[in-house]
């Protein structure tokens, strides 16, 4: 849009006085002469370096370039007043910029007065120009890739670390927060972060599951692990001790033993036989052999399931047997 408004005939007073004045005293019959001093307009054209914005808190401020081009064909200085009745217009002269921050969506105008003085006159002109404001696009929420990673040392009595990774997710700078439920066992530390250490001694054999649920994004980004931690080491345990014995009680006793045995089919029975001091070698090899004769061939018992082993000496020969369940270690007389 431009106007201009420029006087354009000058120099006519003195032409009609000449005129009145010849007339008067008829001294020349000439026509009189009428000069004709015009001005050219003022030019001005405005422009945009955008016509289209969006106004988007994560995008900064949006703002355009405005650049007047005047001309005053007698070289006048050209004064610029820029005018607009919505945004901040930065900086002064044929270049400015326009910050349309905050502006609701739909055009806006700005405008632009120049003004030009010389000997000839004032001369004015104006034009404006419009930029539209779009709203942004809504940013819907997108949950991470949320992993939960397992532990790897389940032995049992490990405290059990669960840990997570969260990839992508929208918005990116969310603060995500954590919240950690686990199948069983209890979590000893790291609740709202994102590790967790567990104590799952109580559960030992049984399943765990580590449950993730991530808060911050106005949905339900969850994820979860399961591992199943150790059971506690078997141990060899004594399951009877008698001395140097009549044979009949002696198998009273292997009677019970095998029973112990027969109830843990995976279990190894050890017979350990203690001399005295006074003991000779034969008495122990009598003892075992009539041990491993009486539970092989009298009870059924599978030879390979029986061990015997030669302890220290004592002040009187005695025997123990144990019971030594699979992977424990061995009894260490």
């Amino acid at each position: 849009m431009f106007r201009d408004q420029c006087p354009r005939l000058k120099g006519y007073v003195a032409p009609i006085a000449l005129v009145v004045f010849i007339s008067a005293v008829h001294v020349f019959a000439q026509k009189p002469q009428v000069v004709s001093a015009t001005s050219a307009p003022l030019s001005l054209s405005l422009t945009s370096d955008a016509n289209l914005v969006r106004a988007c808190d994560n995008s900064g401020a949006p703002q355009v370039q405005l650049t007047a081009k005047a001309v005053s064909p007698n070289r006048n200085p050209i004064k610029y007043k820029w005018t607009t009745s919505a945004g901040v217009i930065s900086g002064e002269g044929p270049v400015v910029t326009w910050n349309l921050a905050g502006l609701k969506p739909g055009y806006h105008k700005v405008s632009l007065d120049i003004q030009s003085v010389g000997s000839e006159g004032t001369c004015q002109a104006f034009s404006s120009v419009s930029v539209l404001v779009n709203p942004c696009a809504e940013v819907r929420p997108v949950c991470p890739t949320v992993a939960v990673v397992c532990p790897t040392e389940l032995a049992y009595g490990q405290t059990l670390t669960f840990s997570s990774r969260l990839t992508g997710g929208v918005p990116a700078n969310t603060n995500a927060v954590y919240n950690w439920t686990v199948s069983a066992g209890t979590i000893v530390s790291g609740q709202g972060t994102d590790t967790i250490k567990v104590d799952g001694t109580s559960a030992a054999g049984q399943s765990i599951t580590a449950m993730l649920s991530v808060g911050g994004y106005n949905l339900e980004c969850a994820a979860s692990c399961s591992v199943i931690p150790g059971l506690p080491m078997p141990s060899s345990r004594k399951f009877d001790e008698f001395p140097d014995i009549s044979r009949n009680d002696e198998k009273a006793r292997l009677d019970n033993f095998t029973i112990e045995l027969q109830n843990d089919p995976s279990a190894t029975g050890y017979v350990i036989v203690y001399p005295g001091r006074a003991s000779k070698r034969s008495e122990v090899q009598g003892h075992f052999g009539h041990a491993i004769d009486y539970l092989v061939n009298s009870r059924g018992m599978d030879k390979s399931r029986i061990r015997t082993i030669e302890g220290p000496k004592r002040d009187q020969l005695s025997v123990q047997l144990w019971i030594v369940p699979q992977g424990a270690p061995p009894p260490n007389p």
